[in-house]
C-alpha cells in the first residue's frame, strides 16, 4: 500500500513502547471534530508503522487485524489517560500513513485507526501544569 501523507496541529501524546517511540493523536472525519480517527505512529520518518502491528501480534497475542488494531489503540489511549509520558498540546506533525483500518464498531472513541511514521516539529508546548 502506498504511503499517504497527512499533517496537523493538535495534541500529541508521545510514549515509549518496547524499543519504539510512539505518537498518538486524533483526526475527525467531519466538521463535528469528534476525533473519531486515531492516528498512532512511530516517531521515525523512515518507519511505515508496521512495527506496531508486529508488536500487537508478539506482545498482545492478537492474530486478527481487528484485534491488533484494538490492541494498538489500547496502548495509545492508555498512555494518554494515565498522562505518564509527554503530552504536546499544539504539536505540528506530519504522518506518513501506511495503513488505514476501519473497525467494525467504535473502540476508544475511534472507528478508524491509521498507522505509519511521524515527524514532530520542534516548538510544541507540553501540557500545562494543573496540579497546583
Amino acid at each position: 500500500m502506498p504511503l499517504t501523507e497527512t499533517t496537523g496541529i493538535s495534541r500529541v501524546t508521545v510514549f515509549p513502547l518496547e524499543e519504539l517511540t510512539i505518537a498518538y493523536t486524533t483526526r475527525s472525519s467531519d466538521e463535528r471534530r469528534f476525533g473519531d480517527i486515531g492516528v498512532v505512529a512511530v516517531v521515525d520518518e523512515n518507519s511505515d508503522g508496521e512495527e506496531l502491528w508486529r508488536l500487537a501480534l508478539s506482545l498482545g497475542g492478537r492474530v486478527s487485524d481487528e484485534d491488533r488494531a484494538r490492541w494498538i489503540l489500547t496502548q495509545a489511549h492508555r498512555a494518554r489517560m494515565v498522562n505518564a509520558y509527554t503530552d504536546l498540546w499544539r504539536a505540528v506533525w506530519t504522518a506518513r500513513i501506511r495503513r488505514r483500518f476501519e473497525l467494525t464498531s467504535l473502540f476508544a472513541n475511534h472507528d478508524v485507526l491509521m498507522t505509519g511514521g511521524m515527524r514532530l516539529a520542534y516548538g510544541a508546548t507540553s501540557a500545562p501544569d494543573v496540579s497546583r
